[in-house]
């Protein structure tokens, strides 16, 4: 019986006592038994309770999937990314809200999004409970969603707080970079490279005046291993180092997206600008900051040699986080102006966070709207004009593969690409250079998806993008506040009208890629 046991899994016995009393009288037969059949026998009788089935385990969490709804409730939409919905949530048993984080499985193209996924939960609850980063309450998996469950931020995104207050000086600029400085020191001590740091990860905490900034995506963020060269090119164009676009970064790289950010803070403009990503990358590799144009004239010595440090085109010359803690400028109580920004610097900032909200909204609908097999079209694209599979493309191999592709590229537009894939200035493109600069030139540029993005918010095919429409398409995206549509009307709309046209529309599309 105990093999049985031990075979069928755990089973659980009981133990009944049946007593043999004396026989009643019966009639003439066989000697009766034997003494020894008056004694008492303990009988064990396995009563078998098998175990629950096992859920499955996801292949994203690694761990037995489980329904969210078992204690969550989810809300309302909060917000929507390129792979997933943000959903406010409330616990069932305490009542508490959440902010939800639903992926849908179904994006998950291939293993390397798979694997991106798993170690952004897993790095939310490696850093979770340190200062200005968000909590982290749990990972769910089901057949269609990963759900990542963290604390609601309720304050809004950093620079809408700025820009609604109006005014504000050096001094609250120096204590929003102590804190954005703050994750940056506390990931690379807990040994995370964060890789994708720019104002819109950053929220506030409470809709209070002072309130705590707190880092939200940690989609792109890795564990960082001792003498790895990363190569993987990440980040936003604005904000991303000089030796990313060079493919040799280690984890100094968040350091520099901090000071672009500090610069921003201070001047309303990113220190490294252009009419396309190509020329935001060619002013990334030159390195010049300027510090000659308004306000920098009027910002103190302090600030600008702290944002020199920090924007240090060497990664080993670059400041630590550590030391940009220490810096005079920066520590509390620090030499930081309390005397007010200029108020052009709002102006600017409105502008430029007004323009990169509808890009955004423009870029994911076009984006959505690429099937899996215009992306895996890419990857055979590459593989074909690869032809001696040495994993680069020289511009030899590009011009001849376009041709065999029925590509109709001109010698100079085939030159173009060449420079424009070729960030790191090597002579070849790799893998991860050829996808970007093909979707970029041919997937997002393309007249005809800027058409159609055009469309999207063009509801009644006026040909043009009214305030209601306007609203309706970004309400839809949690963008959509009468104070960030005027914002993006007074940019946009060169004419004045009170609507934006396909040819403002395209000129905003074209102009400075984020």
């Amino acid at each position: 019986m105990g093999n049985l046991c031990s075979f069928i899994g755990n089973c659980y016995t009981r133990t009944f006592e049946v007593p043999i009393t004396s026989p009643s009288p019966s009639p003439p037969g066989p000697p009766p038994p034997l003494p020894q059949a008056k004694m008492s026998v303990s009988t064990k009788i396995p009563i078998l309770f098998p175990n629950p089935p096992t859920p499955p385990v996801g292949k994203v969490l690694q761990k037995p999937m489980m329904s969210i709804s078992k204690h969550y409730r989810l809300d309302r939409e909060l917000g929507r990314g390129q792979f997933g919905v943000t959903y406010l949530c409330t616990e069932k048993t305490t009542g508490r809200n959440y902010a939800c984080k639903s992926i849908a499985k179904s994006k998950l193209l291939d293993e390397r999004d798979v694997n991106d996924l798993r170690r952004e939960s897993l790095i939310l609850q490696h850093l979770t409970g340190q200062p200005n980063i968000v909590e982290f309450h749990g990972a769910y998996e089901d057949n269609r969603n990963v759900h990542l469950v963290m604390e609601l931020c309720t304050g809004g995104e950093l620079f809408d707080r700025i820009l609604k207050k109006g005014s504000y000086s050096e001094k609250e600029a120096a204590r929003i970079c102590r804190e954005i400085v703050n994750v940056v020191h506390v990931c690379h001590f807990m040994g995370v490279m964060h890789r994708d740091l720019k104002p819109e990860n950053f929220l506030m905490a409470t809709s209070d005046d002072v309130s705590q900034i707190k880092a939200t995506d940690f989609g792109l963020s890795v564990f960082i291993e001792d003498g790895k060269i990363y190569r993987e090119i990440v980040g936003s164009a604005y904000y991303v180092a000089p030796e990313v676009l060079l493919r040799r970064y280690g984890k100094e790289i968040d350091v520099w997206s901090a000071g672009v950010i500090l610069y921003i803070l201070l001047s309303g403009v990113p220190p490294f600008f252009g009419e396309t990503e190509k020329e935001i990358f060619e002013s990334i590799l030159e390195g010049e900051l300027n510090f000659e144009m308004e306000p920098w004239p009027s910002i103190t010595e302090g600030a600008k040699d702290l944002i020199k440090k920090m924007l240090t085109y060497d990664p080993k010359e670059r400041i630590t986080a550590a030391k940009i803690l220490e810096h005079p400028w920066i520590k509390e109580g620090g030499v930081a102006s309390d005397k007010p920004i200029n108020s052009a610097v709002l102006i600017r900032m409105k502008q430029f966070r007004a323009m990169n909200k509808l890009k955004k909204l423009a870029l994911k609908v076009i984006a959505e709207n690429l099937s899996e097999e215009e992306i895996k079209g890419l990857k055979q694209m590459f593989k074909n004009m690869d032809t001696d599979n040495s994993g680069t493309i020289t511009y030899e191999e590009l011009k001849i593969g376009l041709v065999a592709l029925g590509s109709k590229l001109n010698e100079t537009e085939v030159r173009q690409l060449m420079e424009a894939a070729d960030v790191d200035r090597n002579g070849s493109i790799d893998y991860i250079e050829f996808i970007t600069a093909t979707m970029h030139r041919h997937k997002l540029e393309r007249d005809e998806n800027l058409f159609k993005a055009f469309k999207y918010f063009d509801k009644d095919s006026s040909g043009f993008i009214t305030r209601d429409e306007l609203r309706y398409a970004m309400k839809e995206y949690g963008m959509g506040d009468e104070e960030t549509i005027n914002e993006i009307l007074d940019d946009v709309d060169t004419d004045k009208d009170g609507r934006i046209n396909y040819q403002e529309f395209v000129a905003m599309m074209r102009k400075g890629v984020n």
